[in-house]
């Protein structure tokens, strides 16, 4: 069970930093929103133990989060 977790918490990490290089033609709020939703999903994972709803939550966290951290 453990190999699965860790499998699982490779993939989001390798995901969301693949999924940067996406945000090269995003302003600074998105891309920041973006981060933010990775990181979170990351998070929630690892802190559910890798629950589906822990991770969606996360992200959902983290992208607002990471929305309103450069709001003007």
């Amino acid at each position: 069970m453990k190999s699965i977790k860790r499998i699982t918490l490779a993939s989001l990490t390798g995901a969301a930093l693949l999924s940067l290089v996406a945000c090269s033609g995003m302003d600074t709020r998105d891309r920041n929103t973006a981060i933010g939703a990775g990181v979170g999903a990351v998070g929630g994972s690892v802190l559910s133990g890798g629950s589906a709803l822990g991770t969606l939550g996360g992200a959902a966290v983290g992208g607002v989060i990471g929305n309103q951290v450069d709001k003007r």
